[in-house]
């Protein structure tokens, strides 16, 4: 078999991502709730909310209704595609709050300023492992005083023993929810050198040396976690 190309978030990707994201990540709409109630604790009226890897704008939509008008939202993300769907679906909602899209690569760090909440959902993980340090330190660097920093990832299990069982019930999951084993295996293989996950543990001592003073696990099912940390 010929070797698959390396993931892309193009438009062949985009154009069926919402769908792809709720059936291949558990609990996502569960997920996605949840950081809505965080976000209405953290976002401060007058500051900015930025999501990094903000896809197709699921997230701003969720937390929208939770968070202050006069907050700003700011959407990162490297794929023009997706920036675009975003831009469209925010608009279709009739979203009336003051958003700004840019295009950015986070492998070459992020500028942010007056950040009360700031949002990885499943994006830390297509990082380069050798950015990521740089990478947390410099949102911290552009938050507010205890300003809260929401990560969502796939992980992998701190003992090898479960980070196998993890698997074997994610891929279970994936199947329940209509995929094929070649789409599983089509799928694992385009993201071999794309996505590379860290254990849960390696993600908080990151946090932790950043310079982050609180950080604690708000999700966990199998090989998938929500964290918070707060400035």
């Amino acid at each position: 078999m010929d070797h698959l190309p390396d993931f892309k978030f193009g438009e062949q990707v985009v154009s069926v991502f919402d769908d792809m994201v709720g059936r291949s990540v558990p609990f996502y709409g569960e997920m996605q709730r949840m950081i809505a109630e965080i976000a209405g604790d953290y976002a401060v009226p007058g500051t900015t909310v930025y999501d990094l890897g903000c896809s197709t704008g699921t997230t701003f939509l969720c937390i929208d209704p939770n968070v202050a008008p006069d907050v700003k939202f700011v959407g990162i993300d490297n794929s023009p595609e997706m920036l675009e769907r975003c831009r469209l679906k925010l608009d279709r909602h009739g979203m009336k709050r003051d958003v700004e899209l840019r295009h950015g690569d986070l492998n070459q760090g992020v500028e942010i300023g007056n950040a009360s909440l700031v949002l990885l959902v499943l994006t830390l993980q297509f990082v380069r492992p050798l950015y990521r340090d740089k990478l947390v330190a410099s949102i911290l660097d552009g938050m507010n005083e205890n300003g809260a920093l929401i990560l969502v990832e796939k992980v992998i299990g701190e003992d090898s023993l479960f980070n196998r069982q993890f698997i074997k019930y994610y891929y279970d999951m994936k199947r329940r929810n209509g995929y094929s084993e070649l789409e599983i295996s089509q799928k694992r293989e385009a993201l071999e050198n794309v996505l590379i996950p860290y254990k849960l543990m390696e993600n908080r001592e990151m946090l932790l040396r950043a310079g982050f003073r609180h950080c604690d696990t708000f999700f966990k099912w199998y090989n998938f976690t929500g964290m918070i940390a707060v400035k």
